[in-house]
C-alpha cells in the first residue's frame, strides 16, 4: 500500500504503527527519525525502523506516508521543518492528543501541501513510554480519531481511513474543534485527577502506609498517573480552555456529594452513585 514510511518520533506510538504496517504488508520500508539517537538505535534493533535518518526532513525525503508521533508542542516545529520535504500525493498524519492546535499549526506552515495532512489520534496508549514497549497490536479494536479539514483531500482522508482500519482501528471522524471538547472530558480530566490525587496522597505523612495496604481499586484508579509528565504538561496546556471547564464541572460535583455525606442525605447519596454505576456498566470501550 505504501512505499516508504517516514517515521518522525520513534516512541510507543509511532513505533507501533511501524510495526502493524509491516506485520500487515502495508509499507516497504520504514525510515525513522527521533530526537535521541538511543531511540533510534533501540527502533532500529528492534527492527522497528529499517534506515536511521538524520533530522525529521530526511525522514520525509521519498516517503508517500509520513507519521509525526512526537509531543504537541513539538509537532510546530516539525511542520515547518518538513513542509518543502512532502511529496505529490503524500498522506501525512500526526497522533497529538491535541487537535484543534495542530491544524492551526498546519494550515500555517504548510503551505500547499496542507491540503495532504490529515490529523489523527489514536486511543490506543499507555502510561509506559518508549519503543521498547510499542507492538503491532496495539491499535487492535481500539478507536481512532481522524480530524481532518475542509481543504483536507478527500482521497487521502479515505486513505487514512483504511490504513487505519487495516491496522485494527475503529476509526471515527470529528471535527478539531469537537474532538478537544471531548477528549478534555474523557481523557485530560482524568489524568489531571489520578496526578492530583496522587499529590494528595503523597503530602500527607502516613502515605507510605496507606500505601501499603491499597489494593486493586487503588491500582486500577492510578494506572494513568505514571505517564509521562512531559507529554502530559504539553497536551493540559495545548487545551487548558477546555480543561479549565471541565476542572469547573468536576469542583460542582466534588461539592454536591461534599454536601450529600455533610448532611447524611442517604437518597440523594446513592441516586448520585447509582447514575455514575448505570452509565459506567454501560460503556465499553469498543462501542
Amino acid at each position: 500500500m505504501f512505499k516508504q514510511l517516514g517515521l518522525i518520533g520513534c516512541g510507543l506510538i509511532g513505533g507501533s504503527f511501524a510495526l502493524a504496517l509491516k506485520e500487515a504488508g502495508l509499507v516497504g520500508r520504514v525510515c525513522g527519525f527521533s530526537a535521541t539517537q538511543q531511540s533510534m538505535g533501540l527502533a532500529k534493533q528492534l527492527g522497528v525502523i529499517d534506515d536511521l535518518c538524520t533530522s525529521a526532513s530526511s525522514a520525509v525525503d521519498g516517503s508517500d506516508l509520513v507519521l509525526i508521533a512526537i509531543p504537541v508542542q513539538a509537532i510546530e516545529g516539525c511542520l515547518r521543518e518538513i513542509a518543502d520535504h512532502i511529496g505529490d500525493g503524500c498522506l501525512v498524519m500526526d497522533v497529538g492528543s491535541t487537535k484543534g492546535n495542530i491544524a492551526d499549526a498546519a494550515k500555517a506552515f504548510l503551505g500547499d501541501r496542507f491540503s495532504q495532512f490529515v490529523p489523527t489520534h489514536p486511543i490506543a496508549g499507555k502510561e509506559l513510554v518508549g519503543v521498547a514497549h510499542a507492538n503491532a497490536g496495539l491499535f487492535k479494536d481500539r478507536p481512532l480519531i481522524l480530524t481532518p479539514l475542509q481543504e483536507t483531500r478527500a482521497d487521502l482522508i479515505e486513505r487514512a481511513h483504511r490504513v487505519w482500519t487495516l491496522v485494527g482501528s475503529k476509526v471515527h471522524q470529528m471535527t478539531p474543534h469537537d474532538h478537544d471538547i471531548a477528549f478534555a472530558a474523557v481523557s485530560h480530566l482524568p489524568h489531571l485527577i489520578a496526578f492530583a490525587f496522587m499529590n494528595a496522597l503523597i503530602n500527607q505523612s502516613a502515605h507510605e502506609e496507606f500505601l501499603s495496604v491499597a489494593g486493586p481499586g487503588f491500582r486500577d484508579f492510578s494506572r494513568i498517573a505514571g505517564s509521562d509528565p512531559k507529554v502530559w504538561r504539553d497536551i493540559f496546556f495545548a487545551n487548558r480552555s477546555n480543561l479549565k471547564e471541565q476542572i469547573t464541572n468536576f469542583k460542582r460535583e466534588l461539592e454536591a456529594v461534599e454536601q450529600f455525606i455533610e448532611t447524611q442525605d442517604s437518597s440523594a447519596l446513592i441516586k448520585y452513585i447509582e447514575t455514575s454505576q448505570v452509565t459506567r456498566n454501560g460503556w465499553t470501550i469498543n462501542s
